[in-house]
């Protein structure tokens, strides 16, 4: 029997969540400006080909900044395990919780149906947020793996010019899924709002969108990194001008 009070808004609230969530990446693309990890992919790349030009026991600073990175995957991944082990863990009593806040003065009314619906909806994103960072440590392991087998040699041969190209792709789509499940957080507080009311939710869920649109499209830091991309590939492209003549 379907509950008295889940009409069309409060599951288009739902919907919504998951569906700018999914669709943010494909909205940076029709804007034209990409997501700043995928600029970022051709610095990566420069980078993978320095790391081939240099010896082995120079790398010091590169292990320092990929561990970095490691250690933040490895925080988010836990901090969510620990948000995901009390959510499933409410979720399995919901009918007392929601029997607790529904005598509250402040808190609306609804069916526990609609109340069980909006708790598992929060607990979905949080559970995708961690698979995405646990993946995203995986593929760094990858990385570290093909990066570890970059030995000193031209990076202009046929074969070191593919393995350089797929440590970067590999190493660029582990930053991918980590701000996948970090730009999950955005949408769980988005969640947290259907509590609230659906069109409170809504509206919370627009502008978590817009906020994020802008700060990979139209902030500061991503007109930086953008002219930095441009400066770096106007820097090879003269390089390589050079190394012709």
């Amino acid at each position: 029997m379907i509950p008295y009070d889940l009409d069309f808004p409060r599951v288009a609230a739902v919907l919504l969540i998951f569906f700018m969530w999914g669709a943010y990446g494909p909205i940076l693309s029709l804007l034209g400006r990409g997501t700043l990890n995928a600029q970022l992919h051709v610095v990566r790349l420069r980078w993978m080909r320095m790391l081939l030009n240099s010896p082995r026991e120079n790398r010091v600073i590169d292990a320092i900044m990929l561990g970095q990175l490691s250690s933040s995957m490895a925080f988010f991944g836990s901090a969510t395990l620990i948000l995901l082990a009390g959510l499933v863990g409410t979720l399995a009593s919901v009918n007392h919780v929601h029997a607790s806040l529904t005598t509250m003065s402040f808190f609306p009314p609804m069916s526990l149906a609609v109340f069980t619906l909006y708790f598992a909806t929060l607990t979905v994103i949080m559970a995708v947020c961690f698979f995405s960072f646990t993946y995203a440590l995986r593929k760094l392991a990858y990385s570290l793996a093909m990066i570890g087998g970059l030995n000193n040699a031209d990076a202009r041969t046929p074969h070191c010019t593919v393995m350089v190209a797929q440590t970067a792709v590999v190493l660029t789509e582990a930053v991918k899924s980590l701000n996948n499940g970090i730009r999950g957080y955005y949408f769980a507080v988005a969640a947290l709002f259907l509590f609230v009311g659906p069109y409170v939710a809504m509206g919370v869920t627009i502008g978590v969108s817009l906020l994020l649109l802008y700060r990979q499209g139209f902030s500061t830091e991503s007109l930086a990194i953008e002219r930095y991309v441009v400066a770096m590939n106007d820097l090879e492209m003269e390089a390589e001008r050079q190394g012709k003549l």
